[in-house]
């Protein structure tokens, strides 16, 4: 599986499985273990997903050693602050029955966030967290954290898709040497993805979906992919990318179905920073 170097030296996976909005149990640890089975080592989770319990128990069920998968979770906004992020990663460890993250990542650029970086900054230096990063940071955010703190994010997370493709954040990020982590690689279906003309007829000669093609491309411009899946054959579908290589007139052919504009989740949106702000849970 083809890694990416972090800039604290750590590696990671380009290749990942997420499970958002995968609240029930059995579900989510059978999508796991799907996912362990057909060769992925990279896990994504969240506090406010309600699931690293069930991420936590597929994990030791499957057999592999801990050391072989890297796992990524996050804090969520009504945890930001430095004393209240430090007890909600340790019930993090807790649910997913480990004493070490891969990747810990502030969900979003919302309340109190510097101090929940100090708290991760902490956290990392005395090796509970092998890396730290932030999702959903647009350029000002993500440089006021840079100019602020001591540790450069070594990730951001992002929603990130054909019709997406953050290549002015990625502007940003590339001095800092700052992995881009897509999230909703198949923009959650929306406007056609699965069938678009100029992604179909890319993958037709190489006898691959435009799911494959998707994940392809990411993993070419050396962008993490987490998709999620709940179908044990598309699982092994979306990790079966290795035996095709997209050319250069394929990869113009997707910068150009480029809409320079997210479809899911407006950062910046008054609404959006009401809603989420909203969103509360029990850990």
């Amino acid at each position: 599986m083809k890694q990416t170097k972090l800039n604290n030296g750590v590696t990671m996976p380009l290749q990942g499985y997420g499970v958002f909005q995968i609240t029930d149990e059995t579900i989510c640890k059978a999508g796991v273990k799907a996912a362990l089975a057909a060769g992925y080592r990279l896990i994504d989770t969240a506090a406010c997903y309600g699931n690293e319990r069930a991420v936590g128990a597929a994990i030791r069920e499957s057999g592999i050693p801990r050391e072989e998968i890297f796992i990524s979770s996050k804090v969520w906004i009504q945890d930001a602050g430095y004393e209240k992020t430090k007890a909600s990663f340790t019930k993090t460890l807790e649910n997913l029955g480990t004493d070490y993250l891969d990747l810990y990542l502030i969900h979003m650029p919302y309340g109190d966030y510097h101090c929940a970086w100090h708290a991760m900054e902490e956290l990392y230096k005395a090796g509970k967290i092998r890396a730290i990063g932030v999702c959903n940071f647009l350029p000002d955010r993500l440089l006021d954290l840079i100019l602020t703190h001591d540790v450069v994010p070594a990730v951001n997370q992002m929603e990130t898709h054909p019709f997406c493709q953050q290549k002015k954040l990625r502007e940003v990020m590339e001095p800092y040497d700052i992995r881009l982590m897509a999230w909703a690689p198949f923009a959650e279906g929306q406007c056609g993805i699965f069938s678009d003309p100029a992604l179909a007829s890319i993958g037709k000669p190489y006898g691959k979906t435009p799911a494959q093609v998707i994940l392809r491309w990411l993993l070419q411009e050396d962008i993490i992919a987490i998709p999620k899946s709940v179908h044990e054959e598309r699982i092994r579908q979306n990790f079966a990318i290795g035996d095709f290589e997209l050319t250069a007139d394929d990869l113009a052919k997707i910068h150009h179905i480029d809409r320079y504009k997210p479809l899911i989740l407006d950062i910046a949106s008054i609404d959006e920073v009401h809603r989420l702000h909203g969103i509360t849970f029990e850990q």
